[in-house]
This record gives C-alpha cells, structure tokens and sequence, in this order.
C-alpha cells in the first residue's frame, strides 16, 4: 500500500514561498534605501554626506535582491537519473509519477535529456532547445514519436516535457525529473555536467540487478563528484523482481551488490559515512510498481504483470520502492532548501549588512555635516549680531562727525564770504565797462557787473573752501568704507566702490536776485547843498522823509524835532574833529540859518557874507564842471558796494548753510549707500541662517532616515549567529544559524564559511 503521509516535499514548496515573500519584503525596502541615499547623493548643499558609490551599492543590491528573487521563483527540487542504456530509467520515473509519461521499453528509448515538470494547464506538451514553439504531447506514444523524428536532437540535447499537475500529484510540488540518455552512449560526460548536473539537487543511479556496477557509471559520479561537493546519489538496483527465479541466491547476490555499492559511495566517492551509505541503496522493480499503481488508479486488483498475478516478493519490492521515494523526497527537500535557498540568504545577509554599512556611513556623515552647519549657523548668527552692533555705533558715530563737518563748513563759507564783502570795493573797482548814462547802457553795465562780481566772488570762495572741503569729504567717505567694510561679506565687498570724485561743492550766492531792487542815483547833487547836508547829518532815509514832508505824523511829532535837533547837536560836535574847512562853512551857513539873518549881517558884516557867497557859488561851479561820466561811474560803483555789501551780509548764514546743507546730502547719500550694502550683507546672513536651518533640518531626517533603515536592515540581516534574515518560516521552519563545522552543501556549496560570516538553512522535520 502507498504511504498516505503528506509529502515532504511541500516542505520545500512552503519554504519557497515564504521565502520569496521575505525577499519581495526585503527587496521593497532596499528600493525604497536606495531612493534615499540617491536623494542623500544628489542633494549637492547637503555636502558629502552620501557619495556615487554609496548610491551605485545600493542599487546593486536592488539588482542583486531582483536577481535571486527571478532564480528563486524559477527554483524547483531537480533530481537526475542516470544510469546504462535499458536499465530502466524512464521507467523509474513513470513509477513516480504513477503514470507513463514517458517512453520506455526495451532498447535505446531516451536519446536526449528530457525534462519532466509540471504546468497548470489540462494539456501536455513539449518544447526544445533554441525555440519557444509548444508541441503538443498527449500520450507517450506522441511523446516518443516527436523524440524519433526530430534529426536535432542528440544525447546533449535537452526537451522540456510539460505534464498537467491534475494528473501528476508529484509534479505539484515543484519538482522536476531529469532522466538522460545512457551513460555508455557518450564520451561527453563533463559536457553533461555542467549543462544538467550542477543544479540537480538528487542523483539517482539506475542499476540492473542483473549485473554489477560499471566502470562508466562509476567514471560518470567520479566526476560528478569533483565538480559538485558531496552530491546526494542513491543507487537502485532495477529488475529486483528478477531474483525470484533464484531465491537460494537472493541474500547473497543482494549483500554483494549492497558492499560494491557501499564500498562505491562511502571509500571511493566519500559522499556518506559507512553507517549511512546503506540507507541509499535499494532493490526495487519499478516496472511492477508502474504496472501496479496504474491498475491501482483504474479500480483494478493490483499485480505485478497486467493481467497476471503478484509475483513473489512483490509487496517487499513495492514497500522498498516506497521507502525509497520517502527517502528520497526527505533527502531531495532538505538538499534542495539547502543548495536552493542557502546561498541566496548568505547573499542576502551580505547585502543587508552592506545596506547597513551604507547607512552607518550616511548617518555619520550627515551628523558631522549636521555638526557643521550647527556650528557654521551659530558663527553666522553671532557675525548677524556684530554686524547689527556695529551699524548701530557706526551710525551714531558718522552722524556726529557729518554734523561736525558739515559746522566747520557752514563756518568756512560763512568767513571766507565775510572776507568777500569786505574786499567788495576791490572787485567793483576792477571791474571795466563802457559807461553811458543812458538807460539800455546803464542797464547791461549793471548786469555785466553784476555778473564780474558774483563770478569772482564765486571763484574765491571755490579757491579757499572748495579744496579744504572736498579733502574733508573724501577723507569722511575714505573712513565710512573703512569703518564699513569689515561688516560685509566677500560678495558685497567685492561690489564696494571707491568714494565717489564727481562731487562738486555749489556757491550759489543769487547777487543777480539779492541785487534786484538796486537803483542808483547818479544826478549831480551839491556837495553844501541842502539835501546833502541833511541826508549827511540825519541819514538819507530820514533826510528824505524830513524834506519831503509826506508823513503828516512825522511833521507833528515833537520827538520827530528833537531827533533832527540832536542830529544836527551831533554833527556839530563832529565838525572839530573832521578839520575841514568845507565842514566849518556848512555849520556856519546852518547856525546862520537858524538865527535871524539880521543878526549875522550886523555882527559878521556885508563883506564876509558876500565872501562866503562868492565861495558858495565858486564851489558849487567847480563841482558842477567836474561831475562826468567818471564820477557818475564811481558813484554808481559806490552805491552799488554800499547796497550789494548790504545784501550779502544778511545772506551769509543762508549760503553758509546751504554749502553744508551739500556737503551733509553728499556724506549722508554715501553713508545710505554703505548702509544698504550692509543691509545686503545682513540679507544675506539671515538667508544664510535660513538656509543652514533648513539644511539642519534636511540632515535630521537624514540621521532619522538612515537609523530607520539601519534598524530595518538590522530586522531583516542576520546580525550573528543568533537571529537572521530568515529566522523563522511557517510550516519549513526554515532556521538561520551559524554554519556547522564540516558540515555539506549537498550539491550547491563549496567550501564551509567563517563562522558569523556566513547563513546556512535547513528543514527541521
């Protein structure tokens, strides 16, 4: 009877998918830390903190994790049957699959590797080297028809034979079945090799029990045996159904060939202990087995030949066929789970160790960036507040020095056009023109003149302050940048320019305007005239205003008589002291004309008023011959310094003032202009500061970032012996630890790794 146990088999199929879960879980996350330290990579004002290297690592573990997993969903358990020409292979492989699948018999049956594996869908097929085209296989008839009838196929051939699962249950369970041609067929066994045999979990030897182990099949697991480290090979010994026709031999004949066979796989292959190496030997028929099974399955009474009755010792062999196959599916499962997943979760452990290495570097990194950029936001922060400092004393102190400027200027200007109106009379002089006394003449003279003396007066002014002042000025403008400069960055100081030299200080004096209402009197006007002496002794203004007798007020005043007394007092006083002798007859004629005139006459006499008369009158010819041109000149020259000097000095604090008043705008506007340079600078600190903040804050989440995926790598790597990536599976239990010493890889691993350097998995039944 057929073992009704699940399968172990399925083991591996629960493994397979538990593990390929965790690969896609694993792979996911190693995209995902591979947009993160791209992004880390390329964010260039972040700094070094994640290089091209780091970025290239990462994705080749992307394509690594991507690569194992495409292998790991095309892994099956693969088990080759090998063995001589008619020694019953395919007929070993119908026995498992309990149907005849393919073509077997007496001869040369199987002329190319084929390659039994289950498909999902209801119909069979087959398919060959170099071509994707299905031929369509629906009995093993088709099946040997195809093989026969394709020229191209030959011993190193390969045909894929895709049986429907529903009517294989062996084939469900991602198992695939090698069987090949005969071994004494061909000298290109390590040809074989390489292109079937090193990813086949499980060798089977098919013997015949009807004669010994051959030198071709031996020659054939010797070199198995050197191109793959201790592969698991079990021997069955074919047509055991033979020896009932010599029961007295069936011990002997048995214990011989189970010593060369013990002997073959334990001293000369050396792939299993003395003790072990029996536990892969046995004695089937599996053309009863087939023959049964299918009975079996058609309702029919099982035997040992179609039609015919058990042959004797039938149930031993059907029972060794089935201990095999339990056997076999043990061995096949734990080899295949070994050698399939072994070395991807080595990998595995490597690239998650890799990924951590990658993440500790980027979370150093970024923390002494992030040191950095706290120190360099700090220095920015402090050199912010220096800067705001600084400008604030600045300002007070260019203030004060603009104001002290500005006075010593207001007070050169204010001297040097004192000394200007002092030297008027000088200028007026000079100056040369044609002079008429007619009105268009007298009229440009006066605009000529006045155009000589603003021009020189200008001039002087510009020769005594201009040089002096503009010194000032550029020797202030020199200090403000100086004071200035060490307040702004490379960028703004580099925009710094020297103090400006088109400045120009402005004497605006306005004589044309100041001069305006200037109207000269050039009439002839005696000296002891009436007019004269009055306007000499009581002033022009009150002479005028006395004489013509207009302010009716003036005329009734009292005091308005007592003024003109002391004023004539005053000039008589004054009469002694100017010695002159034209004075002295003025003051005469004056006291003669405030006394009665009958007085004088009797006590001076006719004679000397007649003197004096004929004085009077000779003086008044003499300076009525003699008041030309020239003297109308000099007179208009006189009245005009008199009224210009007049004007000028109430202007004074006005001009001086406005002098100051370019010389404050000039020093303010270059002060305004270092200032908005600072202000540039303080812009730019505070984007700096800004610009840090936001780069702290960048290299946070970066540090955050790459502890996630530290710690997750950590969760998903196997850091130890303890713990791994594949801690633990449903169902498989599939383990990671430590390697044992000495221990195999079955028929996918070399040598034994370090300890904690390297996984290896198993199945715990």
């Amino acid at each position: 009877m057929d073992a009704v146990d699940p399968s172990p088999l399925r083991h591996f199929v629960v493994a397979k998918r538990s593990i390929t879960s965790i690969f896609d879980q694993l792979l996911d996350f190693v995209k995902d830390g591979s947009s993160f330290v791209d992004e880390a990579w390329r964010g260039d004002d972040l700094g070094q903190v994640a290089v091209e290297e780091q970025s290239l690592e990462m994705q080749s573990c992307a394509t690594k994790l991507s690569t194992i997993r495409e292998v790991l969903l095309r892994r099956h358990m693969k088990v080759a049957f090998f063995g001589r020409t008619s020694n019953g292979k395919s007929t070993v492989i119908n026995a498992m699959l309990r149907d005849r699948v393919l073509p077997s018999g007496i001869g040369h049956t199987t002329n190319c590797f084929l390659r039994v594996e289950g498909t999902d869908g209801d119909e069979a097929y087959l398919t060959t080297e170099g071509t994707n085209e299905r031929r369509s296989v629906g009995t093993v008839n088709q099946l040997a028809h195809a093989l026969h009838m394709d020229p191209t196929l030959d011993s190193g051939s390969l045909v894929k034979v895709f049986w429907p699962k529903s009517r294989c249950a062996l084939l469900r369970d991602d198992l695939v079945l090698m069987d090949s041609p005969g071994t004494d067929v061909t000298l290109e066994l390590d040809s074989w090799i390489d292109k079937f045999c090193l990813d086949a979990d499980v060798f089977v030897l098919v013997g015949n029990a009807e004669s010994t182990l051959m030198n071709t099949e031996k020659l054939f697991f010797h070199k198995v045996s050197e191109r793959i480290s201790k592969p698991n090979i079990f021997i069955l010994h074919n047509r055991w159904d033979a020896s009932v026709s010599e029961p007295e031999y069936i011990e002997e004949v048995r214990k011989q060939h189970l010593d060369r066979c013990v002997s073959f796989l334990a001293e000369e292959l050396k792939v299993v202990g003395l003790d072990e190496a029996p536990g892969r030997i046995f004695f089937v028929s599996a053309r009863e087995v087939l023959s049964s099974r299918m009975q079996r399955a058609q309702g029919m009474p099982e035997t040992g030949e179609p039609g015919g009755a058990l042959a004797e010792g039938f149930h031993e062999r059907l029972r060794e066929f089935q201990m095999f196959e339990r056997t076999f599916e043990e061995f096949i499962s734990q080899s295949a789970v070994k050698t399939k997943f072994e070395q991807h979760t080595v990998r595995a452990w490597q690239i998650t160790k890799a990924i951590k290495a990658v993440m500790d570097a980027i979370n150093i990194a970024s923390a002494d960036r992030k040191i950095c950029c706290l120190e360099e936001r700090e220095d920015q922060r402090d050199r912010l507040d220096f800067v705001r400092g600084q400008i604030n004393r600045l300002t007070d102190s260019v203030r004060e020095r603009i104001k002290s400027l500005t006075d010593d200027v207001a007070a050169k200007v204010a001297t040097a056009l004192s000394d200007q109106i002092r030297s008027l009379p000088v200028l007026v002089d000079e100056f040369r023109a044609d002079f008429n006394p007619t009105q268009e003449t007298l009229e440009l003279y006066k605009t000529k003149l006045l155009q000589h003396v603003d021009e020189r007066m200008v001039g002087s002014l510009a020769h005594r302050c201009s040089v002096s002042v503009l010194r000032d000025i550029r020797d202030a403008q020199r200090h403000m940048i100086d004071s200035v400069r060490p307040l702004l960055s490379l960028s703004v100081q580099e925009q710094l320019s020297a103090p400006s030299s088109s400045f120009e200080l402005t004497y605006d004096l306005g004589l044309a305007t100041l001069c305006a209402d200037f109207r000269e009197n050039i009439e002839f006007q005696f000296s002891l005239g009436w007019t004269a002496l009055v306007s000499r002794f009581i002033g022009a203004a009150n002479a005028k205003r006395a004489l013509s007798g207009s302010d009716p007020r003036l005329q009734e005043s009292s005091s308005f008589k007592d003024e003109m007394v002391v004023s004539i007092a005053t000039g008589l006083v004054s009469v002694t002291s100017r010695a002159s002798m034209t004075v002295l007859v003025i003051g005469g004629v004056v006291c003669l004309r405030s006394v009665c005139v009958s007085q004088v006459c009797r006590s001076v006499g006719w004679r000397l008023i007649a003197l004096s008369l004929s004085l009077y009158g000779l003086l008044y010819l003499y300076e009525k011959l003699t008041w030309t041109n020239a003297s109308r000149e000099r007179a208009l020259k006189q009245q005009f310094v008199e009224h210009a000097a007049q004007r000028l000095r109430a202007v004074v604090p006005v001009s001086s003032s406005a002098c100051s008043q370019q010389v404050y705008k000039e020093l303010s506007a270059t002060f305004s202009r270092l200032t908005q340079r600072v202000d540039l600078s303080e812009a730019e600190l505070e984007g700096n500061i800004r610009q840090l903040s936001f780069r702290i804050q960048r290299l946070e989440n970066i540090q955050r970032r790459s502890k996630a995926f530290r710690s997750e790598a950590q969760s998903h790597g196997a850091g130890d012996a303890a713990g791994g990536l594949f801690c633990s599976v449903p169902a498989g239990k599939l383990k990671s630890a430590a390697p044992r010493a000495g221990s195999g890889s079955g028929s996918g691993s070399g040598s034994a790794a370090a300890p904690h350097e390297s996984l290896y998995v198993e199945f715990s039944f």
